[in-house]
C-alpha cells in the first residue's frame, strides 16, 4: 500500500482529508512540465503575466471567506486573521504586476564602451518549500515575485496544509495561467534532496525550521544550486526607560499573540530596562489574558489551537523547562482537558541567560520578559541571540530610536514603536541563524534572476 499523509483539524483531532505521498515517479514529469512551460513563459512580457496575477487578486478577493474557512480546518488560524491575510495576498499579487517592469529593467552604466548594462533574466524552474503558518501568503507572495520574474514553480507545502496546496494551484489554473507555470507536489519531506537534485531545478526557496535550512542548504550547495532561506527567529522587543509603555505593551502583544503566536518574526523576547519592567508586565499581563481563545470559525475569538499537537507539547515542554530552570510563570502554561492542540496564553518573568525561554524559539502564545539594567545590557542582550530576523526598539527619542534600529540592533528588520510585519513593497529576511536572502520587495525579486551584464563595444 502506497504511503499517505493525514490533514488533520486540529481544534479537535479529526482527520479531515487523506493524501498520497508521491514519490519521485509520479513528482519527475511535474518538474518536466514546469521546464517546459518556462520555455514560453520567459518570454511573455511583463505586463502580459501581469494581467494573470491581477486576475488572481480578484479571484483571491471572491474567495476570502472560502479560503479562510479551509485555514481555519487545517492549521487552526482566527477565520478574521485568514481573511486578512487573503486581503494581503491580492495586494502582492496587484504589487509586482505593477512594480516588476520598473524593479527588473534594464539598468544601463556609463564606461568607455559604447554601450553596458545589467539585464535580468529569469533561472528556470524553482523549487519552493513552504509553512503551514501563513498557508497562503508564504506561497503567493514568493510566487508573484518569482513568476513575473519569468520563472515557474513547483511547490512542496507543509504536509498539515495539503488542502491549502491544491487550493492555490487551482487558483493559478482558475486565473488562466498556463498549465505548470505553477504546479503543487503532494509530497513529503523524505524527497526534497531528489527534487533539488534535479537538473531542471534551478533554485530552492525554503521558509522553515533552521533544522530544516541546514538541510536544504546542504543539498542546494551539494548541487551548486541558489538558495534563499528564511528560517526561525527570536525577535527581540527592547522597551527603554522613555518608552510610551502603553504603545509599547498594545505592540508587544498584538505581534506575540498572531496566528496563535506562531510567526517566525513575532516579538518574543521582552526585554524591558529595570525602572519600566514592573509596569510594562502588569499591563502585558492583563492585555494577554483578555485574549479569547476558542474555535478558529467563531469571529469573536482572538486565537485557535496550535497547528499540530507534537508542536504544542513541544513548546510547554520549553515553557516547563523555562520554569525548571528559575523563570517565573505568571499567565498560563497548562495544557486544557480537551481533545485538540490547545495551548493558553502564556507569560514567563524573570527569564534568565541559560534557561530555555531565554535563547530558544518559542513557537506559540508565549511571552518571555527579560529585564536589562539599562539600555546598553538591553542591546547587548537582543544582540546575543543566535536569530537575527526582527527586532523592535520603543522610545520617543526618535532620532536615538532611529540611531538604534539603523546601526546597532542587529536583524534583518527592525521597527521603531511598532511591530515587525512583511510588507510588499520591503524586502524581508534574516541574518545569522534566521538564514539568508531576501524576499518580496524589488530585492526579494532579485533572488531568482540572471543579473546578465550585457557590453557592447
Amino acid at each position: 500500500m502506497k504511503n499517505t499523509i493525514k490533514s488533520i483539524n486540529p481544534a479537535n483531532g479529526e482527520v479531515l482529508e487523506e493524501y498520497p505521498d508521491w514519490a519521485m515517479d509520479t513528482i519527475e514529469p511535474h518538474i518536466l512540465a514546469a521546464d517546459e512551460a518556462f520555455n514560453d513563459w520567459q518570454h511573455q512580457e511583463y505586463m502580459q503575466r501581469a494581467t494573470y496575477f491581477l486576475t488572481m487578486a480578484k479571484l483571491l478577493r471572491m474567495r476570502k471567506a472560502e479560503y479562510a474557512r479551509l485555514m481555519a480546518n487545517e492549521m487552526g488560524k482566527p477565520v478574521t486573521q485568514g481573511e486578512a491575510e487573503i486581503e494581503k495576498c491580492a495586494w502582492v499579487c496587484e504589487h509586482y504586476a505593477q512594480e516588476t517592469i520598473h524593479y527588473l529593467t534594464d539598468r544601463h552604466i556609463a564606461t568607455e564602451n559604447q554601450e553596458s548594462f545589467v539585464t535580468f533574466k529569469p533561472l528556470g524552474v524553482i523549487f519552493m518549500i513552504m509553512p503551514w503558518n501563513f498557508p497562503f501568503w508564504q506561497v503567493i507572495r514568493g510566487a508573484a515575485a518569482i513568476i513575473m520574474a519569468g520563472n515557474t514553480i513547483v511547490l512542496k507545502h507543509a504536509s498539515n496544509v495539503f488542502g491549502c496546496a491544491l487550493a492555490i494551484e487551482q487558483l493559478f489554473k482558475d486565473a488562466a495561467f498556463p498549465n505548470a507555470v505553477f504546479s503543487t507536489l503532494l509530497t513529503g519531506a523524505g524527497t526534497s534532496a531528489d527534487i533539488i537534485a534535479h537538473p531542471k531545478v534551478r533554485a530552492v526557496t525554503l521558509t522553515g525550521s533552521e533544522r530544516a535550512g541546514q538541510q536544504v542548504a546542504a543539498e542546494a550547495g551539494k548541487n551548486l544550486k541558489k538558495s534563499v532561506l528564511e528560517l526561525g527567529g527570536s525577535d527581540a522587543y527592547i522597551i527603554l526607560e522613555d518608552a510610551d509603555i502603553d504603545l509599547a505593551v498594545a505592540s508587544c502583544a498584538a505581534s506575540r499573540m498572531l496566528n496563535g503566536g506562531q510567526v517566525c518574526i513575532a516579538a518574543k523576547r521582552f526585554i524591558v530596562v529595570a525602572s519600566r519592567e514592573a509596569e510594562f508586565s502588569a499591563k502585558i499581563l492583563a492585555l494577554m489574558s483578555a485574549y479569547q481563545m476558542g474555535d478558529p470559525l467563531d469571529r469573536n475569538n482572538n486565537f485557535g489551537p496550535m497547528a499540530k499537537l507534537k508542536l504544542r507539547d513541544e513548546l510547554h515542554q520549553q515553557v516547563q523547562q523555562s520554569i525548571a530552570q528559575g523563570a517565573e510563570l505568571k499567565l498560563g502554561g497548562c495544557i486544557p482537558e480537551q481533545s485538540g492542540a490547545w495551548y493558553p496564553a502564556t507569560v514567563l518573568t524573570q527569564v534568565k541567560s541559560g534557561m530555555t525561554a531565554f535563547s530558544d524559539e518559542l513557537f506559540g502564545p508565549v511571552a518571555s520578559i527579560i529585564i536589562a539594567q539599562d539600555e546598553a545590557e538591553a542591546i547587548a542582550i537582543a544582540n546575543a541571540s543566535d536569530f537575527g530576523l526582527g527586532g523592535a526598539v520603543f522610545t520617543q527619542d526618535i532620532i536615538k530610536g532611529r540611531r538604534l534600529a539603523r546601526d546597532v540592533i542587529n536583524c534583518g528588520t527592525c521597527v521603531v514603536n511598532g511591530f515587525v510585519k512583511s510588507d510588499p513593497r520591503l524586502p524581508f529576511g534574516g541574518i545569522k541563524k534566521s538564514g539568508y536572502g531576501r524576499e518580496i520587495g524589488e530585492f526579494g525579486q532579485l533572488e531568482f534572476v540572471n543579473i546578465k551584464t550585457v557590453v557592447v563595444s
